[in-house]
């Protein structure tokens, strides 16, 4: 088997350990802030979404770093680097005994972050270019698998031992991911670049054929982590508004978040692969377009089911738009910089990560529920727009 095939396959296991270990802690985040003794029902809001934000923060602003880092050094030692990191963050805050400390590790964690990056650019510099949609969209389905599982195993594992063993359980999960990268994944001979070799960020974006896209690609990451992230801090508000006298609102909640992952997985291959066939761009803004469609139609349901059905449809768009903007990256990126240039959109995913849910629950207190699914219609209708724009300045540019 080529090379490539078998690092794809060995770091699809480590995405899929890594994106398990990560999303299992979220869901009870709130309650291990109250057992750390935070109990009024503000302060306890505005910890849980502190411990959660502050990750995404950090990352965002050590993402660029990590990517420069990943250039000089090699993606390997990068993704040994995450994966052990993370491990020990995780494992400390199993023996946290105050709020601030929880804080300070999620921080840790933060800065210790970029294992799926880094695995996205080893792929996409060693697989052949006219196989990177479908290389990129299947590693992407790793994470994707990991994200569905992780809360419902959480939630499990929370249930029959309690708040404190998960932590070490998502640690050991960690620790497999580190097994599998030191054991199994393969670099290969690479050029190193020492720090003074090393182009400036502005250096970066000079030896780029196409800058202004490749800004509107960061630019459309966001967006796209914006919009799925607007509508969590409503959604069991919203299902319960919808159904005020269920009495299982919390699983409601828990299946229609986890429905557009499922649609999702099976989506993301296969528009990968059509990508490589018909072009990725087209892709991207057809998924983009029907993500508009969709935001609009959920801002009008009556029923949990109706908005488990668009939620469903949601997940088939959600399954390209991510790999399509990486493929696309890859294209337009040299590979002495791709490190670089994924640690910038890991940035910008970042920033969607914190902005989001901001946007979600400021919309939903001053106009209420509905206007978040119209707001986040909105926000992906003005990124269709820089993104059409960005590539009839590219055609044009070509063309003369």
């Amino acid at each position: 088997m080529e090379s490539w095939k078998v690092n794809l396959i060995s770091v699809w296991f480590g995405c899929f350990f890594t994106g398990l270990a990560i999303s299992q802690i979220l869901p009870f985040l709130p309650l291990y802030v109250a057992e750390l003794g935070v109990q009024s029902h503000e302060a306890l809001s505005l910890w849980s979404g502190l411990t959660f934000s502050v990750t995404f923060l950090v990352s965002a602003f050590v993402s660029p770093l990590w990517g420069s880092l990943a250039d000089r050094k090699g993606r390997k030692l990068m993704l040994l680097r995450a994966s052990l990191g993370m491990a020990v963050a995780i494992l400390l805050q199993a023996f946290a005994t105050s709020v601030w400390q929880l804080f300070a590790l999620r921080a840790l964690m933060g800065l210790t972050s970029g294992y799926i990056p880094n695995a996205m650019a080893l792929v996409a510099s060693q697989v052949p270019r006219d196989r990177s949609g479908w290389a990129l969209s299947t590693l992407s389905t790793a994470q994707i698998s990991g994200v569905i599982l992780g809360p419902l195993m959480g939630g499990f594992l929370a249930d029959s031992v309690g708040l404190r063993p998960v932590f070490l359980i998502t640690a050991l999960l960690l620790m497999i991911s580190f097994a599998v990268t030191l054991f199994l994944i393969k670099e290969g001979a690479r050029p190193r670049l020492s720090k003074r070799e090393q182009l400036s960020g502005k250096a970066v974006f000079a030896t780029l054929p196409a800058p202004w896209l490749v800004v509107s690609l960061f630019i459309t990451t966001m967006v796209i982590q914006l919009s799925n992230g607007s509508v969590s801090p409503i959604l069991a508000l919203f299902i319960k508004e919808l159904t005020p006298d269920s009495s299982n609102i919390a699983f409601l909640s828990g299946m229609i978040a986890a429905v557009p992952g499922v649609s999702a997985l099976l989506s993301a291959p296969r528009l990968g692969r059509l990508g490589d066939r018909i072009g990725t761009a087209r892709v991207l803004m057809a998924t983009l377009v029907v993500a508009v469609v969709l935001f609009f139609a959920m801002s009008f349901v009556t029923s949990p089911l109706q908005l488990a059905v668009l939620r469903f449809l949601l997940g088939f768009a959600d399954g390209a738009m991510f790999p399509a903007v990486q493929t696309l990256l890859v294209k337009y990126s040299s590979d002495n910089v791709t490190g670089r240039i994924f640690g910038y959109n890991q940035s910008f995913m970042y920033l969607g990560n914190v902005l989001g849910p901001l946007m979600g629950a400021g919309i939903s207190a001053a106009a209420g529920y509905r206007w978040v699914f119209i707001a986040t219609a909105i926000v992906l209708v003005l990124n269709v727009w820089q993104f059409a724009a960005a590539l009839r300045r590219n055609a044009k540019a070509a063309n003369n």
